[in-house]
């Protein structure tokens, strides 16, 4: 048997008592009323659910994080209740409220579920079908749909991002979504919002607006004047260019419902801009809003003709006499009050300067009032003040301090007495000895012990030990902290040309705090804060680097190696502009192995071999003849072996990267001294078995192995015949022994890279593409 629907409506308003009354009871009520409010519940239910969930969701108490998780619940009532054909007007009005509510938790929501398009979809389709009601629907969902496009704009546009590393505690804007995300890209969420923008801009640029249409406007951009300074200046731009009064030609005739609408938006455009000038009475808008508002004062007097309500003169002397102004004769001015007298007894310095009798006045208390609204009240006082008045106050005053003088002059004269002769008495000063003062100790009645206080022993407090985490507790929080260091680095951009630091031998590792003190910071949290903590540090010889470099994946792998995994993905999504990452990287997995294996004395597993290999076979598909990467990553890691040159010398599998495997070559020749003759072997084995790397390689052979050439020549059938693979020598240190990190002056000093940089390095590869 289905309730009554007013049983229905008792029942959830007396629901909606509880959650007033008790926040921690939202979760449960608003689950719980979704299915009786749908789009085929009765209109009174739709109703309540609508002015419910707008209640709920611009509620200060709910959280933000249950606003996000109960935005995701409620997208698809919301979209079905704006999608009913002749929705009721109410029910439209508190849908659009809501959905200008948790537009903003929704967006968090997508930034952090790039995947997730069916909320997207719905969140979209409800923004479209509330900005296309804009301009037809009645007055109260206009004003609606104006708030929801200032939401909207509010969100779409960069804002001011307070603490990068705790991205759920900043406002959500442009500025929290990633360049490269796949739902909501910048490039498109920018233009939109500049295009609402405009819309709502062009109710100040109509002949005929609607008054509460430019009330509504004007209410909703002060929030974007005080949020978001790239777009303050076209916003107040367009205010100061609007007249409220320029409609009064085109209202005919002119009643006082216009009349008082002409005076309300005046009155919200004069309050808009004095908030702008109140915050900021320095700015550049200053002059012009004094200006303005001047002006509009001006014309409010002009339209309303106020100096005509006054009644005019007679036409003639109602009382046969002109309209001289006569004297008046036999006034006199009243009596100014006398001052109150002093009360008797002692007298505070209040009531001494207090010169009036009203009781209201004296228990005021002056002191809760602001020091600055005090001087903006006394200057105009003392300015317009009667000196007459003033003269008689600081007379009253000054008569009164003279009698407080004198009523304490008698008081502090000693009162002499007269004695008659019979009457005097002498009495000699008398001082008790030593001897008296102890026979009084001992006429004292005995301590009582149970009164004195017992000796209490307070030990220090400390406060209980927290429970141990478990192993998987700690592996949740540490991906939980890798996955928000990653995610913000997403957000920052990189340090312009003139923000950096020059380099140099005593720059600091992360002194800016910026994208490269942050990533300083990742590559020594994952390589310098586990060593000698973990397990399977010790080398295994049954467990040798895989040649693909392919990790295997292991459920119980440290927190170091969950942060190395993670920063390889974070390189091989965008590797032509993060090789600097990798090779800082590199070099600290470099030096740990090596600072390891030397305070240990036995061999250590080398994780600096695996993750360069592992890098650098997931960048060798990727790379075309005119990279420049492959060469400045072999130019700068700190160790070659012979594995590195099979995979550049596979390069040539490919005729089109031929010369990329010969220029990179013929760069480790010319720049790393200690690699240079296994440099020379790969690219002799590259002339004997690659047919397109002859004709560049033989140029780089001449000047460096000739003889190499000459027994080729000798013998053209061994030329094709396949010389045998490189050995595999241990990987050739290229780095000083001077430690990476050294204490100067309590700073740490970061080495410059052994290989060349900046014009040196240009010139090289000059020199590689001449002799190419």
């Amino acid at each position: 048997m289905a309730v009554p629907v007013q049983n229905q409506l008792s029942q959830l308003d007396a629901a909606r008592q509880l959650v007033l009354a008790d926040a921690g009871l939202y979760p449960q009520i608003v689950q719980g009323i979704l299915p009786i409010v749908g789009a085929n519940a009765h209109l009174e239910l739709r109703r309540w659910g609508a002015d419910f969930l707008a209640e709920t969701f611009s509620s200060p108490q709910l959280a933000s994080q249950e606003k996000e998780r109960f935005s995701i619940l409620v997208l698809q009532i919301l979209r079905e209740l704006l999608e009913l054909p002749a929705e009721d007007d109410g029910v439209v009005k508190s849908v659009i409220q809501t959905a200008a509510s948790i537009y903003g938790p929704v967006i968090r929501y997508i930034i952090s579920n790039p995947h997730d398009s069916p909320t997207w979809d719905r969140i979209a389709a409800i923004k479209s079908n509330i900005l296309r009601r804009w301009d037809t629907a009645s007055s109260g969902v206009r004003v609606c749909c104006i708030k929801f496009a200032q939401r909207v704009v509010q969100v779409q546009t960069p804002g001011i991002v307070a603490d990068p590393r705790r991205s759920e505690q900043n406002e959500v804007s442009l500025a929290l979504v990633p360049r490269d995300h796949p739902l909501i890209p910048p490039s498109r969420l920018e233009p939109e919002a500049l295009g609402l923008l405009d819309r709502l801009l062009n109710v100040f640029h109509e002949e005929t607006s609607d008054p509460i249409a430019v009330d509504a406007t004007l209410n909703c951009l002060g929030i974007l004047i005080r949020t978001r300074q790239n777009i303050a200046t076209r916003i107040v731009n367009a205010i100061l260019n609007f007249n409220p009064f320029n409609q009064a030609n085109s209202i005919s005739p002119m009643t006082i419902k216009a009349k008082l609408q002409m005076k309300s938006m005046e009155r919200t455009t004069r309050t808009v801009l004095l908030n702008v000038l109140r915050r900021n009475d320095n700015g550049p808008f200053a002059g012009r809003i004094k200006q303005y508002v001047d002006r509009l004062m001006s014309a409010r007097l002009e339209f309303f003709d106020e100096g005509s309500r006054k009644r005019g003169l007679p036409s003639e002397p109602t009382d046969g006499l002109d309209n001289t102004k006569r004297m008046r004769l036999g006034a006199e001015l009243p009596d100014r009050p006398a001052p109150p007298p002093l009360p008797p007894g002692p007298i505070s310095h209040a009531q001494l300067f207090t010169l009036t009798g009203d009781r209201g006045l004296s228990s005021f208390d002056v002191t809760q009032l602001p020091l600055d609204l005090i001087v903006r009240i006394t200057l105009p006082v003392l300015h317009h003040i009667d000196q007459e008045a003033l003269d008689l106050a600081v007379n009253a005053v000054r008569s009164r301090i003279q009698m407080v003088k004198k009523v304490q002059a008698a008081q502090v004269q000693v009162p002499t007495q007269t004695f008659g002769d019979d009457e005097e008495d002498y009495e000699p000063d008398f001082e008790p000895t030593q001897e008296q003062v102890l026979n009084q100790n001992n006429n004292l009645p005995p301590e009582d012990p149970l009164l004195e206080p017992p000796d209490l022993a307070l030990g220090p407090f400390k406060l209980p030990q927290p429970p141990p985490l478990t192993l998987e507790e700690t592996q949740q929080i540490g991906k939980g902290t890798i996955s928000r260091v990653f995610s913000m680095m997403s957000v920052l951009d990189d340090p312009s040309a003139s923000k950096r630091r020059k380099p140099g031998l005593n720059r600091l590792a992360g002194g800016n705090y910026d994208k490269d003190a942050w990533m300083t910071l990742i590559t020594r949290l994952a390589t310098r804060a586990p060593a000698g903590l973990e397990e399977g540090d010790v080398a295994d010889n049954s467990d040798e680097v895989s040649n693909t470099a392919v990790a295997k994946e292991n459920p119980n792998r440290s927190l170091s190696d969950g942060i190395r995994e993670t920063l390889w993905k974070f390189i091989i999504e965008d590797f032509r502009v993060r090789i600097p990452i990798a090779i800082s990287w590199l070099n600290e997995e470099w030096f740990n192995d090596r600072i390891q294996t030397q305070a240990d004395k036995r061999p250590r597993k080398d994780r600096y071999e695996y993750w360069m290999l592992k890098i650098l076979d997931s960048i060798l598909p990727f790379l075309d003849a005119k990279d420049k990467v492959l060469i400045r990553f072999l130019s700068e890691i700190p160790a070659l072996d012979g594995r590195v040159l099979e995979r550049v010398k596979g390069l040539a599998r490919d005729p089109e990267r031929v010369t990329l495997a010969v220029n990179a070559l013929h760069y480790l020749i010319l720049v790393r001294p200690p690699v240079r003759e296994i440099c020379i072997d790969a690219m002799e084995d590259l002339y004997r078995n690659y047919d397109d790397a002859r004709l560049p390689s033989s140029k780089i052979l001449k000047k460096v192995r000739p003889q190499a050439l000459d027994e080729i020549a000798s013998n053209p059938n061994g030329a094709a015949v396949s010389a045998p693979p490189l050995p595999q020598p241990p990987l050739v240190n290229v780095k000083s022994p001077t430690p990476i990190a050294s204490q100067s002056e309590g700073k740490e000093i970061l080495p410059s890279s052994a290989s060349v940089n900046g014009e040196g390095m240009k010139a090289a590869l000059d020199r590689v593409a001449a002799a190419g």
